[in-house]
Formats: structure tokens, C-alpha cells, sequence
């Protein structure tokens, strides 16, 4: 089932036959961003992948040891851990990392283990003085060097430059916190990243706090969880309520390197396969009810649904940003979907307005489970305080995202559980199979194939 597929150009290169995002994007009124005039037309290939590695042990195990803890990971933002002493426990399989800022400012990651027993030193997040281990008081500070124990004469054996707290790599960007384990010296953050940065230039991620967080357990492989938010082919069937107002069809799907990929989806016009049976007001009312909004306005005659949505998201994006971007922005910044990647599990949208990000990790050292974090976040106007953020609301399991509805909104709430419903039976459907692979759109699944691919380097490194 996984030979080798011979495909004409023709059947490499197809695509929608109806307009492309680029062609929407030609339709903008003010100058067009590079980042989204670029366009990738990746090919990776067209073989199955083998259903081993959604449900195996030995996959999982290691992706533990040659991928978790050789690449770059956002552990929280960097509002958690911004006055000395601030603390954050970041876990990822059996790993804990404990980050905090010392009293010079200096942001440190240690491997969240006393050197005496080996109890976690911290859980949670909060301010604290100095590192001291609750079991026997073991002490170091802030910066990682040890400072004392009760009954300091039954360690002779204990030399204090020998007891630093062991280290793991930190580096920020967009105001997130990154760690990595590689005992080596990894690739720098910001090379890793690849075009990010650069393209995340005016949307600024680090100029915005958390206007809500939601973390929810998940019955299924993370990757089978990450994989159905870097493709919209599902909304067809799995978001119905979607496809009088965003392009499917047409969404662009581009890769760079081997750590960044891009999903863009248009917003404000039918989904080309469904365009027939929607007007444009249907398309505005159909928004406006996502949005819980019990009016919607008319879409005057010769105007369209994406005009007049993009006009209502002006006024607060230029708000939060202290800046007029009437004649500065597009329509596509104030409300298309525009996510983007970061290997392993870092996916930040961009945009004027509020945005959302993901992350996807392993709950504990379960196979079939994992933890997916949901933040949206707001932005502030340069040179003022932000917002405190807002505090996370957890969801194991057995609980649906309905119960996160007034932080998230009962329309992403509701989009949110649909996919919730579609992710345990993914994993069920996976250690059932019969055919012992799955099989992967050539371009709307590309993601999908670059992100195996990339974990396959890792891998077999």
C-alpha cells in the first residue's frame, strides 16, 4: 500500500478550478504584505504513511528521545516569568522544565528535579524567592547555584560547584517562551523559525496579552489532533456552518524549509463548491450568528460580505494598535485565517485582530491521548501596559469545549467540539484499521506529508 505513485504534472499541479486565494487577493484595495503574495506550490510526494505512527509505543518512545528533545518548544507566554523570581513548570512527556527570571533579569530553564531526591522543586507557576525543594529544603537561587541544606556536615561529599541546577536552552520571541533540551548547542531560535519573524514583523504577536486560554485533553495521538488544524479540507463535512462565509476550496497551503508551513483561508465569500446556494447576505448572517450577534447588517447592493466584514474589524484592530489602519491594511489581515506552523507544535496565526494560537503535546507518556492548548489573544497599544491575562480553564477529556463557550465564545466553542467529536474516533479508526495506512491529499494535505517528513529527519538522525 505504499509504493511509489506516478502522477502526471497535470495531476501534481491541480488545484480548485474556481479563483485562487491569490485572485482575492488581487481584488484588495491597499498594498498586499510579501508574506502573503508568497505562494509555494509544494509537491512532497504522494505515498501512504504507515498507521504505526499515530499508535505504536515504539514511535512514541522515540519521538520522546531524538525529536522532543531536540527542537524548539513554546513553553507559555513571556508574561508568566516577567519579574524576578516568577516561576512556570513546562511538561512534555516525563520531561519538567522549570523557567524563571533572576533577580537580574536573565530568563533560565532547569530540568525540574532536586539533585538530592529528585523531587520536582515547583509545580504550577508563581514568585518565589529562591529554588528550595520541599522534601528536605534543599536550596539553590534564582540563578541556579546552590545555596544550602539543613544538615549541611552529612554531605561532605557535596562540592556546591558541582550541584548547579542542569540547564536547558531559552530563547523568546513574539513574547512566547521557548525551551530546548539538546545537549548540544541547538540551531538559534530565530533561524529555526525561518520566515516567521520577518513575516510576523506588523502583527506583532509580542504586543498582545491572552484574552483567554483553554487547556483540553484530547482522546487521540497529538499528531492526529495537530493534523486536523494545519489542513481545512475537513470543514467540509465536519463544519457545515462554515461554508457560507469561508473559501475551503481555495485555501493556500505553503511550506518552507523543514519547520514552517501556512494555512490561509478566506473569510467573507462562500466556499467555491457551495457558492451557488449562498448570497452574499447569507454569508454575512451566517458570520454574524457564528459570532453570537443576533443582528446582522445588510449588504448593500454592488458591495460584498468581505467589504463590509472587513470595515466592522477596522475600528478595533486600529484601536488595539494605537494606529489609523484605514488605507494600511488588508481585508485578508482583519479576518482571514492565516496559520502557520513552527515544528513541532507551535502554531501562531497572524493577523490584525484577535488572534489564535495552538499547541499540541502528549498528555503524560499516553499514546492515545494528548493536551491541545487554545490561546486568543488581543492586541494593546504600543507604549501602553497590557491587560492582565486571562487565566486558563482546563478540560479533561470527558468535559466539552460547550463548557469553555464564555471564554471562547459559543461559536468557536461549538467549532472547537465538532472537532472534539471527530478526534477519538480518529484514533479508534486508526488502531482498527485494516489497510494499515492513511492517504493524504497531494496539496491540501501537504502540510500534513512536510510535517511528516520533517519528523522522519529527526528520526533517523
Amino acid at each position: 500500500m505504499n509504493k511509489k505513485v506516478n502522477l502526471t504534472p497535470e495531476e501534481i499541479a491541480a488545484r480548485d478550478p474556481s479563483y485562487s486565494f491569490q485572485d482575492l487577493l488581487d481584488r484588495e484595495q491597499v498594498a498586499v504584505p510579501a508574506a502573503l503574495r508568497e505562494s509555494t506550490e509544494t509537491y512532497l510526494g504522494s505515498e501512504d504513511l504507515d498507521i504505526a505512527r499515530w499508535t505504536s509505543r515504539e514511535f512514541f518512545d522515540l519521538e520522546v528521545q531524538k525529536m522532543w528533545r531536540k527542537t524548539w518548544q513554546m513553553a507559555c507566554r513571556e508574561s508568566r516569568v516577567s519579574k524576578p523570581g516568577d516561576y512556570f513548570v513546562y511538561d512534555i512527556v516525563d520531561d519538567s522544565i522549570l523557567l524563571t527570571r533572576t533577580e537580574t533579569g536573565e530568563l533560565k530553564g532547569y530540568y525540574n528535579s532536586c539533585l538530592h531526591r529528585a523531587r520536582a522543586l515547583k509545580r504550577g507557576a508563581g514568585n518565589a524567592e529562591q529554588l528550595r525543594c520541599p522534601y528536605h529544603g534543599w536550596t539553590w537561587n534564582l540563578a541556579g547555584e546552590f545555596k544550602e541544606a539543613p544538615c549541611r556536615w552529612d554531605f561532605p561529599h557535596v562540592k556546591e560547584e558541582d550541584f548547579k541546577l542542569p540547564e536547558v536552552h531559552v530563547a523568546t520571541w513574539g513574547g512566547w517562551v521557548f525551551i530546548n533540551m539538546d545537549d548540544d548547542q541547538p540551531q538559534p531560535l530565530h533561524e529555526y523559525m525561518g520566515i516567521i519573524p520577518e513575516h510576523f514583523r506588523e502583527w506583532k504577536h509580542e504586543q498582545r496579552y491572552v484574552v483567554a486560554h483553554v487547556e483540553k485533553v484530547i482522546n487521540a495521538n497529538w499528531k492526529a489532533v495537530l493534523e486536523a488544524f494545519i489542513e481545512s479540507y475537513h470543514a467540509i463535512a465536519t463544519h457545515p456552518q462554515l461554508m457560507p462565509f469561508q473559501g475551503i476550496d481555495n485555501s493556500q497551503y505553503d511550506v518552507w524549509g523543514d519547520n514552517v508551513s501556512r494555512t490561509i483561508t478566506s473569510y467573507g465569500v462562500p466556499n467555491p463548491s457551495h457558492a451557488h446556494q449562498f448570497s452574499e447576505q447569507d454569508s454575512m448572517d451566517a458570520m454574524m450568528k457564528l459570532a453570537g450577534q443576533e443582528e446582522s447588517p445588510t449588504v448593500p447592493a454592488g458591495s460584498t460580505a468581505r467589504e463590509v466584514l472587513a470595515d466592522m474589524a477596522l475600528p478595533g484592530a486600529s484601536e488595539a494598535t494605537g494606529e489609523d489602519l484605514a488605507g494600511k491594511t488588508t481585508m485578508s489581515e482583519l479576518m482571514d485565517s492565516t496559520l502557520y506552523l513552527l515544528f513541532p507544535n507551535f502554531a501562531p496565526w497572524a493577523g490584525y485582530g484577535t488572534v489564535i494560537t495552538y499547541r499540541h503535546r502528549p498528555n503524560g507518556d499516553d499514546v492515545n491521548s494528548c493536551i491541545m492548548d487554545i490561546y486568543l489573544l488581543d492586541r494593546y497599544p504600543e507604549g501602553t501596559e497590557p491587560p492582565e491575562d486571562a487565566p486558563t480553564t482546563r478540560l479533561g477529556a470527558d468535559e466539552p469545549f460547550a463548557k469553555a463557550a464564555d471564554v471562547l465564545g459559543a461559536g468557536l466553542a461549538n467549532v472547537f467540539e465538532q472537532d472534539g467529536a471527530n478526534l477519538p474516533q480518529v484514533q479508534k479508526g486508526l488502531r482498527a484499521s485494516k489497510k494499515g495506512t492513511i492517504t493524504l491529499g497531494n496539496y491540501q494535505e501537504v502540510r500534513i506529508r512536510h510535517f511528516h517528513q520533517t519528523l522522519d529527519k529527526y528520526l533517523n538522525a
